[in-house]
């Protein structure tokens, strides 16, 4: 990262629907071939699903206290297989299961362990997406673990209610192990959220939304894909949530809390209801919104979460649909999901529904960072398969950062592939896109945004409690396979006057676990 001043933006969009216009061509070599691939209709499945199979909701995990008052859950990775409706078993990987996690639940103020054991037969590790944590417990790949090892890191939860999530982070993997099925929800609760009249009865009117696209072949397997047009990984054709094909909720209460996160390692959702109805955004990645938002849709790029409540009427039923996002130039769309249509959740309401208090009009304060207490700027340049022309190297650190300090980060996409940015360790504020404010869904507390073309995004945050000269956090695209590629970059905490040490060197040598 280098510390600079405004730059202007780049008129790119015309620049890079020409040059795919060209790859085009020149790989198929025919007209005819091209206009095809051009003019070809998106997947569109609104109105096409068969509502069959009620939705799975990942069990809450169970846990114990230890002698030293902890909260101690037990997370073990390992192979497995599941029938997804195609009448074969397909291989697969999960926590606790074979496929998915469970839904840890712990409290602010709380200690926890999570005793992770990995039981495949290659490394891994176990990311804590969105928690501020010190970074040798941070799951990244500096901290895989070993077949056969485990790994035993311990917090203290120290951040406001919200939905978080697990995943692997090996270095160079990524894309491949959540892909297969390895991730889980984190819930966090907190006095302040607790107090408000919103549903939080989990599996009755609260429920996690695991979204994720796959590919299968012939023979039932998942199949990672590489589309060479649009070059972000794998886009597939069938959506699961929470590992349920064509998936119907039941609904008994008048009005449901459905947490949804972007579980897929490319594709970018906009989630709205079928039927057009407007719901209320309560929360996004860091926890609860000053208000509820009123709105139609919500868009989120891979990592992502968003919590919304839906008001239903008793005997009627709506699907939870993604329309087609917007995620830059024509061309682009074109290869990278931005014309595609999934019904993806159809909700079922009883015939007699439980009564639900209305939304409160506010919900919690957030504390706006002021940008003049800012001790330096960064900017961050997205292109191709790097960050600020580097790609990542382990051993390598990109920024020191002071601890209890606060930066403005400029991030700005210089290609027309979608990119989004998502920062270990620290929750961030939107200042502005594209020199003007955020829009009200951006207005709490973020880990990870979508990048737009050209247009520069504007961040703020203050690092935590955590110094260490010589583990770094992350920070990277969080579409997979571009991660796995090399964009992505490291920062470490340090104590006022400290410099960044040496990172621990990456790799099976380095592995955690007894």
């Amino acid at each position: 990262m280098t510390t600079t001043g405004p730059r202007p933006r780049r008129p790119l969009r015309l620049l890079v629907g020409i040059l795919v216009a060209v790859v085009v061509l020149c790989c198929c070599g025919s007209a005819g071939i091209t206009g095809w691939l051009l003019l070809r209709p998106g997947i569109d499945t609104a109105g096409k699903v068969d509502f069959r199979n009620p939705l799975a909701v990942p069990p809450l995990a169970p846990s114990r206290i230890d002698d030293e008052g902890r909260r101690v859950f037990d997370l073990r990775a390992q192979a497995g297989q599941r029938d997804f409706g195609r009448g074969t078993a397909t291989r697969t990987w999960g926590f606790e299961g074979d496929y998915l996690g469970p839904t840890l639940r712990a409290t602010r103020g709380e200690r926890v362990v999570v005793d992770v054991v990995n039981g495949l037969p290659e490394p891994t590790s176990v990311h804590w997406h969105g928690m501020r944590l010190p970074a040798v417990m941070d799951g990244g790949p500096h901290q895989e673990v070993r077949p056969g090892a485990t790994w035993s890191p311990t917090w203290t939860v120290d951040q406001p209610a919200a939905t978080l999530w697990y995943h692997p982070h090996p270095h160079g993997k990524t894309e491949e192990h959540v892909y297969r099925g390895l991730a889980g929800m984190f819930i966090i609760d907190d006095e302040r959220e607790s107090a408000l009249p919103l549903p939080r009865d989990y599996g009755v009117d609260d429920f996690p939304v695991i979204v994720q696209d796959k590919n299968f072949d012939r023979d039932g397997q998942l199949r990672v894909t590489r589309n060479m047009f649009s070059g972000i990984g794998t886009l597939g054709d069938t959506l699961l949530v929470n590992g349920t094909v064509a998936p119907y909720l039941d609904v008994t209460t008048e009005r449901v809390r459905l947490r949804l996160l972007n579980g897929s390692t490319a594709r970018t959702y906009d989630f709205g209801l079928a039927d057009d109805r407007p719901f209320a955004l309560i929360g996004t990645d860091g926890g609860l919104l000053p208000a509820p938002h009123t709105t139609r849709r919500i868009t989120l790029s891979p990592g992502e979460r968003a919590e919304i409540v839906v008001g239903m009427r008793a005997g009627e039923r709506v699907a939870v649909r993604s329309f087609p996002p917007a995620l830059g130039n024509v061309f682009s769309d074109r290869f990278t999901g931005g014309e595609d249509t999934f019904d993806v959740l159809e909700l079922r309401a009883a015939g007699t529904l439980a009564a639900a208090p209305d939304l409160p009009n506010q919900l919690v304060p957030v504390k706006r960072i002021d940008p003049a207490s800012a001790v330096t700027t960064r900017s961050l340049d997205f292109a191709g398969r790097g960050i600020n022309g580097k790609s990542m190297d382990m051993g390598r650190i990109d920024a020191a950062v002071v601890r209890g300090s606060v930066e403005i980060w400029e991030v700005t996409k210089l290609d027309g592939t979608p990119h989004n940015l998502h920062v270990h360790d620290v929750q961030f504020q939107v200042l502005t896109i594209g020199g003007e404010p955020p829009p009200p869904h951006l207005a709490g507390w973020k880990d990870t945004i979508l990048l737009p073309d050209d247009d520069t995004v504007r961040i703020i945050m203050r690092f935590g409690d955590h110094a260490d000269p010589n583990v770094p956090y992350m920070y990277h695209c969080h579409l997979l396979y571009h991660e796995d590629q090399g964009m992505m970059g490291q920062f470490v905490v340090v104590e006022p006057g400290q410099s960044a040490g040496t990172p621990p060197r990456g790799g099976a040598g380095h592995s955690h676990g007894q």
